[in-house]
């Protein structure tokens, strides 16, 4: 009988997870994976909570429970990544991070020792064995498809992964919760990056980065502002800009247009759709390609430069090493660097996935 460990997070994707590898007779343990090592304000850990939740899941389906403590590998591989990249005036993605350092190579390494053959979680995403490689297909529900967190993976990871949540929708999964008793039926979804939890982000940030005040610049190069360091700031953000009253301006809404390190300085622009938000190509460094058959240069694909963004129809037009040029055939909005640019056919296969170093403007 094959052994699957299950990543069990205390939410009710991982709970149906487990649920339906039950079902299907494999021999199952769950394996509850302590990423951030921090306490709340009142002294409380920030895990606590979802281990309980995967104690009750595991004792009402009566799998075993394991637990192991990743907070090491996690800081090593994701996120003293985030620190350079926020540094550097960037955007990470921990998320794709996290699977690729943490998720999909540190769990999976201890659960093969501790004798599973394969491990699976409450990804919303397929794995397809097309005889020559491994595929990471998009999940079936195009609201909660997770494939593009899961854009790093490599062929022996994907060989060892099931995603059994990757044919059915959300609604579906906390159906079969709410069926079969689990507790996490109902449970809310988590949101934003794990280890900050319900703090302000800016709060947490300086806690490790120094918060140096500067100006916010016009297009034009005037002083229309004062912001609380540019690390907090992303492309396209309108909230807490705290622009008002600027002589001369519109009434449209400010944006985030530009940041600049080394001088201190971020630089707006009105207007929802103001043309120095778009950008027609961008370069993407650190190429991976999830099969060995990379394509012919150029390459006409689909791609997405953020989760929830649907498919943008482009054509990689230069890949040299694992450096990509990118070309958009209509132009796209807040392409931010230090973000994932992830491509796809058009049937919906992963291919690839790069860091996106800059973009070209409209």
């Amino acid at each position: 009988m094959t052994k699957v460990i299950v990543g069990i997070s205390g939410g009710v994707d991982s709970s149906v997870a487990a649920l339906l590898l039950k079902q299907q007779d494999y021999d199952i343990e769950a394996l509850f994976m302590k990423n951030w090592d921090e306490k709340t304000e009142d002294g409380a850990c920030m895990w606590e909570a979802d281990v309980e939740d995967a104690m009750r899941v595991c004792e009402h389906l009566d799998i075993p429970l394991n637990t192991v403590d990743l907070s090491r590998e996690y800081w090593d591989g994701v996120f003293t990544d985030f620190l350079k990249e926020y540094e550097a005036g960037r955007t990470p993605n921990p998320d794709i991070l996290c699977n690729q350092e943490v998720k999909f190579r540190a769990f999976l390494e201890h659960s093969l020792a501790l004798g599973a053959d394969m491990i699976a979680t409450g990804h919303y995403a397929r794995v397809h064995n097309s005889g020559d490689a491994y595929q990471l297909l998009k999940g079936l529900d195009n609201n909660k498809d997770q494939s593009y967190f899961l854009c790093r993976l490599q062929q022996q990871q994907l060989q060892k992964s099931l995603f059994p949540l990757g044919e059915i929708s959300k609604p579906q999964v906390r159906e079969l919760a709410s069926a079969a008793g689990l507790i996490t039926h109902d449970k809310k979804d988590s949101t934003g990056i794990c280890f900050i939890g319900e703090r302000p982000f800016r709060e947490f940030l300086s806690q490790y980065i120094p918060v140096k005040n500067g100006d916010i610049l016009s297009s034009e190069g005037q002083r229309v502002g004062q912001h609380q360091g540019v690390y907090f700031y992303t492309l396209g953000q309108r909230q807490g800009l705290g622009i008002g009253g600027v002589k001369g301006a519109g009434e449209e809404p400010w944006y985030v247009v530009s940041k600049n390190t080394e001088d201190n300085t971020l630089t707006v622009a009105q207007g929802h759709d103001n043309p120095l938000l778009f950008s027609n190509s961008l370069q993407a460094s650190n190429m991976h390609w999830i099969s060995e058959d990379i394509p012919s240069i150029p390459f006409s694909c689909q791609a997405k430069t953020r989760y929830r963004q649907a498919d943008q129809a482009c054509a990689i037009r230069h890949l040299e090493n694992d450096l990509a040029v990118v070309d958009f055939e209509e132009a796209q909005r807040a392409v931010t660097p230090g973000q994932y640019v992830v491509f796809y056919n058009d049937s919906g296969t992963c291919l690839a996935s790069g860091v996106i170093d800059s973009t070209s403007s409209v």
